[in-house]
Order: structure tokens, then C-alpha cells, then sequence
């Protein structure tokens, strides 16, 4: 009986390809967090344009109604509570947080009217965006994206 020859990798081979892998990943990782830290950058701005956009629907349906005493305006079947005679929708779940629809995917905090916070998933107080329920105003921190 013949014995059969073994064939395997030598050991150099072995440590060829576990160095190629190891420069790979040398690379690839700080690529991979640069990436991350860009969509969240990219979600906040995002959410930002949505913000003003649902501020921008709610004051021109409410100047379509001609009511200034109003603290309500009709969106399509959702009633969204805002401030009277500007028609800027108020920092509260009743008032912006109805007007944007669907905001999963973020935490909100309606604490402070003036200051309600939207951070996206993994975000922080430096990665967020604001939008005051008084005045209408968005602004974004993304510093800490």
C-alpha cells in the first residue's frame, strides 16, 4: 500500500494571510466608523428638513383656514395643536410630534417646548436636532455624530 502525501499550508503562508487580513482590517475599520458617523450626521440634517417642512404644511394650512384664534389646524384628518396666530405647531406629541407623522427611529423629549430634542438611534446631546415650538425654529448639533 502507497501512503498518500498530505498537501497542506506551510506555516509562512499561514502568517502571509493573516498579516494581508490584518492591514485589510487596519483600513477598513476606521473607514467603517468615518461611514457611521456620516449616516448620523445625514439622519439629523435629515429629520432637520422634515421638521421644517411639517412646521411650513401646518402655517400654510392654517393661513388657508383665515382663523387666528385658532389653536388647532386640520392636516388631512390629523389635528395638530399650534400656537395662535402664527400657526407654528406647538413642541409638544400633540403638536410637532403629530405633524411629523412617523418619528421611529429617534428619541424625542418634549420636556422643554422652546427645546424639543430629536436624536436618532445611538446619537447623543451633541447629535441632535431642536426645534422650538414657539418660534418654529430647527437647528441642528452635530458636533458629536
Amino acid at each position: 500500500m502507497k501512503a498518500k502525501s498530505q498537501r497542506g499550508f506551510t506555516l509562512i503562508e499561514l502568517i502571509i494571510v493573516i498579516v494581508i487580513l490584518g492591514l485589510l482590517a487596519a483600513i477598513a475599520i476606521p473607514r467603517y466608523i468615518r461611514v457611521q458617523s456620516e449616516a448620523r450626521t445625514s439622519t439629523v440634517n435629515g429629520i432637520a428638513g422634515g421638521l421644517r417642512g411639517a412646521v411650513a404644511l401646518a402655517r400654510a394650512k392654517y393661513m388657508v383656514v383665515n382663523n387666528p384664534a385658532a389653536v388647532t389646524v386640520d392636516m388631512d384628518g390629523t389635528v395638530v395643536a399650534c400656537n395662535a396666530v402664527t400657526g407654528i405647531p406647538t413642541g409638544t406629541a400633540a403638536g410637532i410630534g403629530t405633524a411629523m407623522v412617523d418619528l421611529s427611529g429617534y428619541t424625542v423629549d418634549y420636556s422643554v417646548a422652546t427645546a424639543v430634542t430629536f436624536q436618532p438611534a445611538g446619537g447623543s446631546a451633541t447629535c441632535e436636532a431642536r426645534y422650538n415650538g414657539t418660534t418654529g425654529i430647527v437647528t441642528t448639533d452635530t458636533s458629536g455624530c
